[in-house]
């Protein structure tokens, strides 16, 4: 490994600075999805056609946090404007990161959508969610070489955590916040 992918003394690697056109990027692409999602929240009913109270409309929270996403990404945005994302100089290559992988990125992404398009509204949530974690879980605690033993507790730990976050997750939102869940 090149002195340079190495974290900087005393900086955890969460900590080091980023190249300014890499979060142009990120600003662009989380303004993308807040403008998404606000979108989405003023198609849906208002409190008005659902003849109720005002702090009930569906798109209301998602909406709030969809405006504060855009406010975020446009200040993410102009910071890296101003500390020269589209100078060529102050974006120089970086050396792959050990430890990092695109493809667990892309099988967490993938875990997510299979979650809210093919799991939640064909089953009861809390069975729902209890597959995604148990899936999560054991995808992400996989190690190759491990001994049988090993591997089957794994999967019943994953197994208890996925049947008990979904019991959890259903409980708090229906009994505590009285949100009905699909």
């Amino acid at each position: 490994m090149s002195e340079s992918s190495q974290p900087s003394p005393g900086i955890l690697p969460h900590e080091e600075k980023l190249p300014p056109r890499l979060d142009l990027w990120i600003a662009l692409v989380f303004f993308i999805a807040g403008v998404a999602i606000l979108a989405v929240c003023l198609g849906m009913p208002t409190y008005r056609e659902q003849q109720g109270e005002v702090y009930k409309a569906p798109g209301m929270v998602p909406g709030l946090y969809g405006c504060v996403i855009i406010a975020l990404s446009l200040w993410l945005g102009t910071r890296a404007w101003r500390a020269g994302a589209l100078d060529p100089a102050a974006n120089p290559p970086r050396p792959p990161r050990v430890g990092y992988s695109n493809v667990r990125l892309a099988l967490a992404a993938a875990l997510c959508v299979a979650f809210a398009v093919g799991l939640v509204g064909r089953m009861p949530f809390w069975l729902a969610a209890a597959i995604f974690v148990l899936c999560f879980t054991a995808l992400f605690e996989w190690q190759a070489g491990l001994p049988a033993r090993e591997r089957a507790k794994r999967l019943a730990a994953a197994l208890a955590i996925g049947i008990g976050t979904g019991a959890a997750v259903s409980l708090v939102f229906e009994r505590i916040f009285l949100v009905r869940l699909p």
